[in-house]
């Protein structure tokens, strides 16, 4: 009786292994013969077979484990297959060129090499005996190829192959798959549910990969942070965004997926380097390239007045281009980190930074700096870059000077950013400046689009030279305010090294 219950758990797990040693020689038979099936085809046939008109395969390379299905704690060697690939077999001695003539034929996959040692053959001793000797394969190496694009070479390739002597004769091959040779998207349509839609994009932020995950992936959400940090060298901590940005400080909350709890993003974008912690402040890099499109039109000796900085991807390259900035941002944690990119990129000596509303700011350091700004002959960029917001603040322009400066006055031209949901983007963010300024920009504005941020809605930049008719408004004429506003929205730092 004790023997017994002590060799029953044995029993048990030799049956479990047997299952599974016998499920997966079945899924080895089955790729087996359905190579060689289309092997035994003639050319026309097999191309055929590998290219359907509707562009699927019927040779797909990798079945996940129908186990895997619902997954939600990821078991990585639940994936490990071993499948049938088509080779070819090719003398050493031209080896590398078969493999670049075969480019777009060989197998494509993270890991696996696409040539390998042929397994040694053996033949019975002469006389019939029962001692083997291993038949001499070393000069020869498999060539591993696309199950799709097997036996359908394109004519270059086939001319190829005839000029180097390779015959265009199928081999197969044992190949072990295991998870880390799957692709991210292969993982996760393995595991969530048939149909639903595989969400492996997201925005790189230093270390830390940002992602908007849709309700019918939160149940995997664990699962998708560690295939992402798995798959992404570099990626050490998986966030999920967990409500809309705050339009006052422009930042979110976010859940850490995967990884480790680490905020703090070290970044490099269009060769300036940037520091921040990433939970506390606004940051996308899917706009470099529009932060490098508006530098790009700033030169040196003009200035910059940037009335929603961030942390700055507007105003240090612009500083590191030769123009002075005034920078400002409503958010503390902004400001400060603002600060630290302007010494590390040492140029304290060229930006001012402010932590103001963007009004205050507007009519507060920008009405003191532009009457002197406009006598002078170097231009002046304002950047307004809170989409959600900007349009609504273009008022603050309105009479914000005495109009007994206007002369010929150098006037600034603003880049003001918002969002479109409309038909006509560009007529839509005109019409909006325009409501806000008091003054129509039809014919005295451009309208560039910058991305779609989400289904028929676009974030689009307009571009104008703030008329006369408004800064020296009379009937829009600023005025001095009665107090003092709070202390943190007076506060204006210039950094030093």
């Amino acid at each position: 009786m004790t023997r017994f219950g002590h060799a029953c758990p044995h029993w048990r797990m030799l049956r479990l292994i047997s299952r599974i040693s016998t499920s997966v020689q079945r899924q080895r038979e089955v790729h087996r013969r359905d190579l060689c099936i289309a092997l035994r085809c003639s050319g026309s046939s097999f191309k055929q077979m590998a290219q359907r008109p509707n562009g699927e395969t019927t040779a797909v390379l990798y079945r996940p484990p129908p186990e895997v299905r619902g997954m939600c704690s990821l078991d990585r060697d639940a994936f490990t297959q071993t499948i049938v690939v088509p080779a070819l077999r090719v003398p050493k001695l031209v080896l590398n060129k078969v493999v670049k003539s075969l480019k777009k034929a060989t197998i494509q996959r993270p890991g696996v090499p696409r040539v390998v040692v042929p397994e040694k053959k053996k033949k019975k001793k002469d006389g019939g005996g029962e001692e083997e000797k291993e038949e001499d394969d070393d000069d020869l190496r498999l060539v591993l190829l696309e199950p799709g694009l097997a036996g359908s070479f394109t004519e270059a390739e086939a001319e190829a192959l005839r000029s180097l002597g390779v015959p265009q004769e199928l081999q197969y091959y044992d190949l072990r798959l295991t998870y880390s040779n799957l692709k991210t998207e292969e993982v996760l349509g393995a595991v969530l549910p048939e149909g639903q839609e595989i969400t492996s994009a997201f925005s790189r932020v230093g270390h830390i990969a940002h992602m908007n995950l849709r309700d019918h992936q939160m149940p995997f959400k664990n699962l998708i942070g560690q295939v992402i940090i798995d798959k992404n060298p570099g990626v050490s901590c998986v966030v999920n965004k967990t409500n809309m940005i705050d339009s006052t400080y422009r930042n979110f909350k976010m859940e850490v997926l995967a990884g480790e709890e680490n905020m703090m993003a070290k970044v490099k974008e269009n060769g300036v380097s940037y520091e921040f912690d990433f939970s506390r402040v606004y940051w996308n890099p899917r706009l470099s390239t529009e932060h490098m499109r508006v530098v790009q039109q700033v030169k040196r000796g003009d200035t910059v007045l940037d009335v929603f900085a961030g942390v700055g991807p507007f105003a240090v390259p612009a500083a590191r281009a030769g123009a002075t900035v005034l920078a400002n941002d409503l958010n503390p944690e902004s400001h400060r980190w603002l600060q630290h990119n302007v010494k590390i990129n040492k140029v304290a000596s060229k930006v001012r930074t402010f932590n103001l509303d963007g009004r205050d700011f507007i009519r507060g350091p920008v009405r003191q700096e532009l009457p002197a700004l406009l006598k002078a002959k170097a231009s002046v960029h304002v950047v307004m870059n809170l989409p959600a917001l900007a349009l609504e603040f273009l008022d603050a322009f309105r009479g914000l000077l005495d109009p007994e400066l206007c002369g010929d006055a150098n006037l600034p031209t603003v880049y003001c950013y918002g969002f479109s949901k409309d038909d006509d983007p560009e007529k839509d963010m005109m019409e909006k400046a325009s409501e806000s300024l008091g003054f129509s920009l039809e014919g005295r504005c451009s309208v560039q689009f910058v991305r779609n941020v989400a289904p028929n809605k676009d974030m689009m930049c307009v571009r104008f030279t703030i008329p006369k008719e408004v800064l020296f408004s009379t009937e829009g004429k600023q005025t001095e305010p009665e107090e003092e506003p709070a202390p943190k929205r007076q506060k204006c730092e210039e950094t030093t090294d």
